[in-house]
């Protein structure tokens, strides 16, 4: 890695953007989070249900799901609503599959019990790495409503098994950039999405070459060099969670 290279914003390779998390954005929700990582905000709110969908009754056995969505003016041109077009846009679909598997992997399911939370991720601006910062974000939310469940003796102990966070890396060149706004996930030659426990343990790795191949070892380089940029995403998760 090229650790000479500045960035257009400032920042040296290996460094992410500033990340805060607000928690208790909105009221009404069991848990909810607002994430903010340099430009890219993503408001988070779990949402508890008492009962599991249908095809998941007797199991005994809880679930966690997330809906991923993006307000009209989060980018420089207005988006269509998927409203509009009738139907779940199929990036949305792609994303809020991920989120919901990287939540329920921090999740000790059974111990839930046979209900759901839903996860509601909106993007109310977006330069780079909304589906990373869903991730971190809605596991603050979650972890306020798993609380509200045991201070409403619903449980008697929060079924998590560990924090879970994400965090982008991309290939430019021959240099590895952690967390990418928008200007350098846009041109980057490959990019790659890594979701990690607090432990260190891997969650998923979606990684894809955006022209040329790139070589094996840069897997296992973009994976570490995203290992050490949680740490600052699982402080902000748990200052949120104080």
């Amino acid at each position: 890695m090229n650790s000479k290279l500045i960035r257009a914003d400032g920042r040296r390779p290996d460094q992410a953007r500033n990340v805060s998390i607000t928690s208790g954005c909105q009221p009404f929700a069991e848990g909810s989070a607002m994430i903010e990582m340099g430009n890219t905000a993503v408001l988070c709110a779990a949402s508890v249900e008492e009962q599991v969908p249908r095809w998941m009754q007797g199991r005994g056995t809880g679930w966690v799901t997330a809906e991923y969505d993006m307000l009209p003016r989060a980018t420089s041109s207005r988006r269509s609503r998927d409203r509009d077009s009738g139907r779940t846009a199929s990036r949305s679909q792609e994303i809020q599959r991920l989120i919901g598997r990287s939540l329920r992997a921090a999740t000790d399911l059974e111990a839930l019990g046979e209900r759901a939370i839903y996860l509601d991720c909106d993007v109310l601006q977006a330069d780079g790495g909304t589906r990373t910062a869903a991730i971190t974000g809605a596991f603050v939310a979650l972890s306020l409503a798993l609380n509200g469940l045991v201070s409403d003796q619903k449980l008697e102990r929060v079924p998590l098994i560990s924090s879970v966070a994400a965090i982008s890396v991309g290939l430019s060149g021959d240099s590895l950039l952690l967390d990418l706004d928008y200007s350098e996930d846009s041109t980057a030659d490959a990019d790659f999405n890594i979701v990690m426990t607090d432990a260190g343990s891997v969650v998923e790795i979606q990684g894809t070459a955006e022209g040329n191949p790139f070589p094996r070892q840069r897997v296992g380089e973009a994976l570490a060099l995203a290992a050490r940029g949680m740490e600052p995403l699982f402080a902000a998760q748990r200052a949120a969670l104080r």
